[in-house]
């Protein structure tokens, strides 16, 4: 139950950071919901998962660390970006104008980024997230679950019909763009 929880954990912290990226750089898609009901970026607790998942011994060294995250999450990255392009139709984000980028799906600017964010996350985030899930009753934890894979049938349903993320914003008042 903990790696659910840990997955759960990261996908909500990786919205926050998404929404404060968009607002900071004031980008143009400040959406930056990837489902339909729940606020996740499941992109964010798969990479978080497979760093956790990393040896102990490349957790100990900072710069280990920093290097198996950044293949870690980037590899992440790209499988989840293929996935949601093939099944469900949509791209949540494109690197293409990027320097060293592959296939729209990675670059070389982010996977460093998430490799230096890897250290606070192991060393500082991770440490509290174990002491959150250790509060929660598994019951808890196992509904947030259900209620994910729940959220992820109808994402997928909506982005499968509509071909846009733009069908996400449920709650806008104007109708989504093409």
């Amino acid at each position: 139950m903990a790696f659910i929880w840990y997955f759960l954990f990261y996908s909500w912290l990786g919205f926050l950071i998404e929404v404060a990226f968009a607002h900071l750089t004031h980008g143009k898609k400040r959406d930056r919901k990837c489902m339909l009901l729940l606020p996740l970026c499941p992109v964010y607790g798969v990479g978080a998962v497979g760093i956790l998942l990393l040896p102990q011994w490349v957790q100990e060294r900072p710069l280990a660390l920093v290097l198996g995250a950044a293949l870690v999450a980037t590899g992440a990255e790209y499988l989840l970006s293929w996935a949601y392009e093939r099944g469900w139709g949509v791209s949540f984000w494109d690197y293409s104008a990027l320097p060293l980028q592959l296939n729209g799906r990675v670059c070389l600017p982010f996977a460093l980024a998430w490799g230096l964010l890897s250290l606070p996350l192991v060393y500082l985030v991770q440490p509290m997230a174990e002491q959150m899930g250790s509060l929660l009753p598994e019951g808890v934890v196992g509904a947030l679950g259900l209620l994910f894979l729940i959220d992820l049938v109808l994402t997928g349903r909506v982005l499968r019909a509509s071909h846009t993320t733009n069908a996400l914003r449920w709650w806008a008042t104007e109708p989504p763009a093409g």
